[in-house]
This record gives C-alpha cells, sequence and structure tokens, in this order.
C-alpha cells in the first residue's frame, strides 16, 4: 500500500543479478569474504550490492500491436468508435511514448478501424515525431494556438468511420477536453473507455508478469540490505535513504516510506518525525519499476528483540495475508478474498468490517505499470479472478496508539492460480523468507 498511486516510484528502466548478505561485522555471509564499503560512505551491506539490470527483456512492438488489436475487439463489443487518451500511462501501454499533460491537448486517438493518431500543438511537432513510434501509426494533427483540439480529435474519428457515434474517454483525460471533445461532436457521445483500457491492462502477458517479478525481486534485496543498516537513533528519512540508494546499486530508481511504533497504526503513516527505538515496531513500504511494472512490498519487522504482543499480533498478521491467499480461486469473485480476511478478523476479535482495531482498508489492490490499478479485492467486488490479474496481498492489523502490522507481497494469477511474486515473511524477526 503506497499513497497517491505510488508517486514515488521512478520510471527509469531497471533489471537482474545477485545480491550479498553482509554479516553485521561487514562479511558475506555465502562467501566469508571482507566487504569494504564504498568510497561514499556506504553501508557495507548497500556497497556490496551489485546491479539487477541484466537480461530485461522489454515489451516488443508485436505485443503492443496486441494491444491495440484488442482494445479495437472491445470497442467493436462495446459499441464504441474510437478511444482518446492523454499522454498518460495507458498511451505508454498502447504506443510506447510518454508526454505529460499541461493546457494544451496533446494525446492519440485508437480508432476501433484504421490506423492510431496523434493530436498535437503545432508548435510541438517535431518533438512529437521524434517521440512517437510509427510501428503503431504516423499520422500527428496538429492544432495552431488559436484552433480547437478538440475538433482535431473529432475529426480523426470521423474520417476512421463512424457506426455508433459514441467516442471514449480514457480515465485520466481531464474534463475540459472530454466536455471540448463534447461540444465539437454533436451527435456524438462521449463515454468512459475504461472497459477498453482496463480490459486490456488488467490481463498482463507473461512478458509483463516477468517484468514484474524483476520489480520484486530487486525490492527484497534493497530491502533486505536496507535493514541491515537499522539502528537505535535513526530518524524514519534515514532509513528511507538507505533503501533508495540499496535501488541505486541495484540498477533502479525506487523509494519507500517508514513508519515506526505507535505510527504504523496509520496505513499511510504519518509525517510526524520518528526515530527508531529498541523493541520498536519498524514498518516498510514502498518499491521500485522495471520497464514501468511496478512492484510493491511491506515488511514489519521490529529493532532489537520483540514483545511477545507484538508476535502474537505479527502471527496473526501473518494468517490474515495467508487466509487472503488461500481464498483466491480463479473464476471466483474478487470481493470473495476481502471476505476471508474479515472473517479471520473476527476470528481474532478485531473488527467487524473496516472498524478499528482491525483492518481499514481494502485487502488488496491491482498492481501494474501503476502502483495502484483495477481491480481490488474489495467487499462486494464480483469482477471473476483470472489469468493474468495481479493484485497485492496486504491485510493490516492497525491498533490505533499502539502499533499497525502489516504483510504486503503482490500476486499474479496464470493458468494454475495464484502465485506470489515473493515469499511470505518467516517471523517478525526474519522479514524475508
Amino acid at each position: 500500500m503506497r499513497i497517491n498511486r505510488r508517486k514515488f516510484l521512478g520510471t527509469a528502466a531497471v533489471g537482474g543479478g545477485a545480491m550479498a548478505l553482509v554479516s553485521c561485522t561487514g562479511e558475506n555471509v555465502a562467501t566469508g569474504e571482507k566487504i569494504v564499503a564504498a568510497d561514499n560512505g556506504l553501508h557495507p551491506a548497500i556497497a556490496a550490492l551489485k546491479p539487477m539490470t541484466d537480461g530485461i527483456v522489454k515489451i516488443t512492438i508485436d505485443e503492443r500491436k496486441a494491444r491495440i488489436a484488442k482494445a479495437q475487439t472491445l470497442m467493436a463489443e462495446q459499441k464504441i468508435d474510437a478511444i482518446f487518451m492523454e499522454g498518460t500511462t495507458s498511451m505508454f501501454y498502447f504506443v510506447d511514448m510518454r508526454w505529460g499533460q499541461s493546457e494544451r491537448t496533446f494525446g492519440v486517438v485508437i480508432p476501433a478501424k484504421g490506423d492510431v493518431a496523434y493530436v498535437c500543438p503545432k508548435f510541438e511537432e517535431d518533438r512529437a515525431l521524434e517521440l512517437l513510434k510509427k510501428d503503431y501509426g504516423s499520422e500527428v494533427r496538429c492544432w495552431e494556438e488559436h484552433e480547437s483540439p478538440y475538433a482535431v480529435i473529432a475529426g480523426i474519428v470521423k474520417d476512421r468511420g463512424v457506426t455508433h457515434h459514441r467516442i471514449g474517454m480514457e480515465e485520466r483525460v481531464r474534463f475540459f477536453i472530454a466536455d471540448g471533445v463534447r461540444k465539437a461532436s454533436p451527435g456524438f457521445e462521449v463515454v468512459d473507455a475504461t472497459p477498453i483500457t482496463a480490459g486490456c491492462r488488467i490481463y498482463k502477458t507473461k512478458s509483463e508478469i516477468a517484468l514484474m517479478q524483476r520489480a520484486n525481486d530487486a525490492t527484497i534485496a534493497a530491502y533486505t540490505a536496507a535493514f541491515q543498516t537499522m539502528k537505535a537513533g535513526m530518524t524514519q528519512g534515514e532509513l528511507s535513504a538507505q533503501i533508495s540508494a540499496a535501488f541505486k546499486r541495484l540498477g533502479f530508481n525506487g523509494s519507500a516510506s517508514v513508519q515506526i511504533g505507535k505510527w504504523s497504526a496509520l496505513p499511510h503513516g504519518s509525517i510526524t518525525p520518528q526515530k527508531l527505538e529498541e523493541s520498536q515496531i519498524v514498518m516498510v513500504d514502498g518499491g521500485t519499476s522495471c520497464e514501468g511494472y511496478a512492484s510493491d512490498i511491506t515488511r514489519t519487522t521490529v529493532l532489537g528483540k520483540p514483545t511477545q504482543r507484538q508476535i502474537d499480533v505479527w502471527t496473526q498478521e501473518k494468517e490474515l495475508q495467508s487466509m487472503a491467499f488461500a481464498a483466491m480461486k480463479l473464476g471466483a469473485p474478487c470481493g470473495s478474498v476481502d471476505d476471508a480476511v474479515r472473517a479471520g478478523l473476527v476470528k481474532f476479535g478485531y473488527g467487524p468490517d473496516y472498524k478499528l482495531p482491525g483492518t481499514p482498508h481494502r485487502t488488496g489492490h491491482g498492481i501494474g505499470l501503476e502502483g495502484h490499478e483495477w481491480t481490488n479485492f474489495t467487499k462486494g467486488n464480483m469482477t471473476p479472478m483470472a489469468p493474468g490479474m495481479c493484485f497485492s496481498d496486504e491485510p493490516t492489523i492497525s491498533i490505533m496508539g499502539e502499533f499497525g502490522i502489516r504483510l504486503e507481497d503482490c500476486v499474479y494469477f496464470d493458468e494454475s492460480g495464484p502465485h506470489f511474486f515473493t515469499k511470505q515473511s518467516i517471523a517478525i524477526d526474519q522479514p524475508f523468507g
């Protein structure tokens, strides 16, 4: 679980390799070799990390063409003539291009029939031509500063052929653009394109899952090294910086939030300055991305010797996470996973529902090119679990004023059912399987 769709996730390319576990004396546990910190003062555990960037396989042109073809099939089923999206994640997903959003409309039209076309401010045309991949469509229609980009979008749709008089807007398209297209398209209905975009993006291919696996592997490697730097008096910011440094050594951009003691009961933590203390709960939540595909992992441990109370609640949380995984069945509704966790909470004397002490949020969220995307392990969600879906598994036990325990690992489905990307934690003092 991370804040604001994981704003702190980097978008740079990342990758694979090996990690050396380092003892508290600065020796490689496997070889006994003495590890010397780098000149920049890195902790030995972090200095020992090697890049994990070998062997990454990017999404191919053919796979992206298949995505466009699937979107066109879904458009026919949904009776939509075309969809429009701005330069956000869905554009990257379909045509391997990132642009961003400003007051000037830029985007791409994917028609139900015919070639993709881009809508661009005229003075940005050269830049757009540099960035676009002609494999998916090379037409760029421009608008001058005094002209309407909405009319340009409507013109592309009309020129590609109209059957249903319906134009779909991707969910991140801002209102002023959707409304502008509606006004520029008399006789057309502007509708939600989520059945198209989510209908493609929810179901990951093996190549997408492989990229997510690499991001997860790198996150565990970064955490494992950074956790060895923990000491009494360290601030939450200092531990976060160690995690970021570990990611950099591995060849990734990544980071994590850190919450300590009573502040760990808040699912997204607190901005209150915190310092590590002996026998205090430490919750770390974050991740990275590989070719844009995200990881999201939470580990909760303790600095020093845990109390029996901490051990007991941690063990209940581990059981809740396992209950959720056991409820993941192909064809079953996503909501049934959350139902299993709510029943487990009541069994342990928490809840019911979202009441605290207990879990104040859904059991898990979809994940892929964004840290949070469709669909969710939420009460009442009747979407059937299916091959290609990816989720977080992250029930929390929040005990306000005392501490919180969350264990989060992500899951992918294939034809045989669900699989964890990462090994579950073993114990409160053994956060890595």
